[in-house]
């Protein structure tokens, strides 16, 4: 077949190739840099804001055991609504860095934010807590797949009109939040449902509540240095 400029063929090989080459550039192996948490902070959706989100993920990472996990900075996959000119709203993928991340097993599940937020490789075999665990999904018991984001598809913040961050992360009562799926498993084969940061809201904010949608309070880390 003689593929001519501007062709449909020519297009599709020249874009697979450049991904190949991407990928060729970014090693498959490397340090933790990504985990989702193993436990909550036990208040629901009460984190303590990012300051202590960012802290729980620093705790966990430093008690891990993996190499170098201690000496890296981390932050919370979260983003927040405006509360006022002097508190803007924050993107959670403005948060995280700019990449790689690997898991606890050292898998690549993102080169960069744009993979991240696109074709990343987070399925329920690769979104493993700090030491290497499976977090538990659906058809587990109990299941644990609802993570915390407050985040739109893209990873940015909802305007601040719907609360979709439980008081962004202080409320542990009333409220709700915006959880993604980390086995990206859901009730139907909707895209919202199989989003690992964007599928549905919470009932409300307290420990209660967020189990009865399958969830524990998690959400993710990313190593941002």
């Amino acid at each position: 077949m003689t593929l001519r400029p501007g062709s449909s063929a020519l297009v599709a090989g020249l874009a697979a190739a450049a991904l190949l080459a991407s990928c060729a550039s970014t090693s498959q192996s490397g340090p933790m840099g990504f985990f989702v948490t193993s436990t909550g902070v036990g208040r629901g959706a009460d984190l303590g804001g990012l300051d202590g989100a960012d802290a729980h993920c620093q705790k966990l990472a430093a008690a891990s055991g993996a190499p170098g996990a201690a000496q890296r900075r981390w932050r919370a996959y979260l983003s927040t609504s405006a509360a006022g000119p002097a508190a803007p709203a924050v993107n959670a993928r403005d948060r995280i860095g700019k990449g790689p991340w690997f898991n606890a097993k050292g898998e690549l599940v993102a080169r960069d934010v744009e993979q991240l937020h696109g074709a990343n490789r987070l399925i329920k075999a690769t979104a493993l807590d700090e030491r290497g665990n499976a977090v538990k999904g659906r058809g587990d018991t109990p299941n644990e797949h609802d993570i915390l984001t407050g985040s739109r598809l893209d990873g940015t913040a909802f305007s601040p009109a719907y609360d979709l961050t439980c008081r962004n992360w202080t409320s542990s009562g009333e409220g709700q939040a915006m959880v993604g799926h980390h086995d990206r498993i859901g009730l139907v084969s909707d895209p919202w449902a199989l989003s690992w940061n964007s599928s549905h809201f919470t009932r409300d904010c307290s420990q209660d509540q967020l189990r009865t949608t399958g969830g524990a309070g998690l959400f993710h880390c990313f190593a941002a240095d």
